[in-house]
């Protein structure tokens, strides 16, 4: 699940933060590595923890609803669509959310928190809400209910980047890609999923968590001879007046054409120039692309790179 488009960013974040530490321990820095796209992983969980919570915080209000003294005929009966969604309670039951959920938490405190209260009433106020009380009452309904509530509310959100960003300065950034990953684990989803259906692994195989220790140990190692080239190609200018997140990627980015022969020079190039459109200046993507082209050709023309 984690991708190499998640462990590039998560290299980025710690060679920032590295360089300005300071630090020169790169044992810290892989260890820090990990412990980032573990976070990027329990965020994944934890968005899908939200629906039951959601869920949950939903049979509550029916129930107080309920219970009222002066309850109208409509809230002593209640549709219950919501509160009783099938794909929620199939979530419920996952064993392996269950045993996360149980070993580091659900991170959302509890279902009485503000951020779900005001979340649950987004979801009853919004149009989806409607649209799924008049549809047919169907699995099928039910999950693409919580298709859309994800998609279309919950990340979008500014409330969610708030909470997200309070408890992690990185989860805004991954939100985007684990976010996809969530709602491609629900809409795989049927009535006849089992309890103990696996969810996404952290890493597909064990050859991409090689490549974000390696990647990572290279773009460390590799910095004085990499810099040396960037400043060949800025000519009389000082490495020291690039912007610092240019320099990084541009760092991260050499490292990966180097040392590993398998991904294409193109696939490299077209990574670390979306990065810089996040992370750097608007004119940030045209300047590292020329860097890295000249780059690439000069070390062609050595004869050190010899990929395509």
């Amino acid at each position: 699940m984690i991708n190499r488009t998640i462990i590039r960013i998560k290299i980025l974040q710690i060679v920032y933060a590295y360089y300005q530490k300071n630090s020169r321990d790169i044992v810290l820095a892989e260890n820090e590595l990990m412990a980032g796209i573990q976070k990027s992983y329990d965020l994944y969980h934890y968005l899908l923890l939200l629906i039951i919570l959601l869920t949950d915080a939903e049979q509550k209000r029916l129930d107080i609803q309920k219970n009222r003294l002066l309850a109208t005929e409509a809230e002593r009966n209640p549709d219950r669509r919501f509160a009783d969604n099938r794909l929620a309670e199939q979530l419920n039951r996952n064993e392996q959310l269950q045993k996360f959920a149980h070993n580091r938490g659900t991170f959302w405190n509890n279902e009485d928190s503000y951020f779900i209260r005001s979340t649950l009433n987004k979801i009853i106020q919004s149009d989806i809400y409607r649209d799924y009380l008049e549809s047919d009452d169907t699995y099928e309904s039910d999950r693409n209910f919580w298709v859309k509530i994800l998609k279309d509310l919950i990340l979008k959100d500014d409330e969610l980047a708030e909470v997200l960003e309070y408890q992690s300065v990185y989860w805004n950034d991954d939100l985007e890609i684990i976010g996809a990953f969530a709602l491609k684990t629900i809409r795989r989803w049927s009535d006849e999923t089992p309890a103990d259906q696996a969810l996404y692994p952290m890493f597909r195989d064990t050859e991409d968590k090689d490549f974000a220790i390696q990647l990572l140990r290279h773009t460390l190692l590799e910095e004085e001879e990499n810099n040396k080239r960037i400043t060949n190609q800025i000519n009389n200018w000082d490495i020291e007046r690039l912007a610092v997140m240019d320099l990084y990627i541009i760092q991260i980015a050499l490292a990966e054409l180097r040392n590993f022969p398998s991904i294409p020079i193109n696939v490299t190039l077209n990574e670390y120039i979306d990065l810089a459109r996040y992370y750097s200046t608007p004119k940030s993507p045209v300047f590292i692309n020329g860097i890295l082209d000249a780059i690439v050709k000069e070390l062609k023309n050595e004869k050190v790179l010899f990929k395509n």
